[in-house]
């Protein structure tokens, strides 16, 4: 049964702040069965799963997702996407709705206006840092700064959680050769990147416009995730190594889908990247008359509820 039947009811959607963040699938069938999304494993077994109430579908190796499936994601407003085991691969992700182009073009703009640019990244590290950065610094320079803080802090949350600490380093190709801590901070890292991800794609902004990381698919997002990182999952993640559990990324995932919710971070996101891009200083375009309505019609704004045209 298609996920677009006209003879189903309509759908209501659910703002993106009060969603599941995060649900992974390891194996089964995806599809939508009787007008409902469905995992299906090798005994025929359906399970149901809530899509319309989920941020972000995160597929590991050994599944399979129909046509019908992937159009009701994306009608709910449901990024899926298609990770290696372990989250360790970032391989595709869809795009529910289509893209909003005032959106899009503002951004860019304040991507390439020097100043804009400039004001956008100090309204980052003031957040990140909880202080204003120091004044008459360059890009490259606060990169600098930023570097040498988190490298910092990564050492005091070692010692705070008694873990033995070397460096950030994991080899994607080499995942379980890595020591425990550094993939607690992978998976737990993972994880922030794919809800922040559907937060910009649910408010209309392009992942790949980014302005402290740039030239990388994904830059926004590591932007965005860099400023909820250190008071989500890194501590978690050093928390959950001093435990030296028997499957650490499992462990991971479970406990950054209760942080998630118990720091409202869905709630936060979408107003973080629009108090963030207002720094630039640049006037915020409004939709034209002509633009397209809304995949799925709300009564409020965009970046409320977090759906795009």
């Amino acid at each position: 049964m298609s996920g677009n039947n006209p003879l189903l009811p309509k759908v209501s959607p659910i703002p993106i702040k009060e969603r599941i963040a995060l649900a992974y699938v390891e194996k089964g069938n995806l599809d939508v069965l009787d007008g409902a999304f469905v995992i299906v494993d090798i005994t025929g077994i359906r399970t149901h799963l809530p899509i319309g109430g989920i941020s972000c579908l995160m597929l590991e190796p050994g599944t399979r997702i129909s046509h019908a499936a992937i159009a009701l994601a994306a009608r709910v407003g449901c990024l899926v996407c298609w990770i290696g085991e372990a989250g360790v691969r970032l391989y595709s992700a869809g795009q529910p709705g289509g893209a909003r182009s005032d959106k899009l073009l503002y951004q860019a703009q304040l991507a390439l206006d020097e100043t804009a640019r400039l004001n956008v990244v100090r309204k980052m590290y003031a957040l990140r840092f909880k202080e204003e950065p120091p004044a008459k610094r360059s890009i490259n320079q606060l990169r600098g700064i930023e570097g040498v803080r988190v490298r910092k802090m990564y050492e005091f949350f070692a010692k705070r959680f008694g873990v033995e600490w070397k460096y950030r380093e994991y080899d994607p190709e080499n995942w379980n050769m890595g020591d425990v801590p550094n993939r607690c901070l992978s998976s737990a890292t993972a994880c922030l990147y794919g809800i922040s991800e559907a937060a910009i794609l649910a408010a209309g902004y392009a992942p790949a416009i980014g302005f402290i990381h740039t030239g990388k698919p994904r830059s926004f997002v590591y932007d965005i995730a860099d400023i909820f990182k250190f008071e989500t999952v890194v501590p978690l993640a050093f928390q959950i190594a001093a435990r030296k559990p028997e499957t650490p990324e499992s462990s991971v995932r479970h406990a950054c889908r209760e942080v998630f919710r118990s720091s409202h971070l869905l709630e936060r996101i979408i107003p973080t990247i629009e108090e963030i891009l207002a720094a630039g200083g640049l006037p915020v375009p409004q939709a034209p008359d002509y633009a397209i309505n809304p995949v799925i019609p709300e009564d409020k704004g965009l970046a409320d509820d977090g759906y795009r045209t």
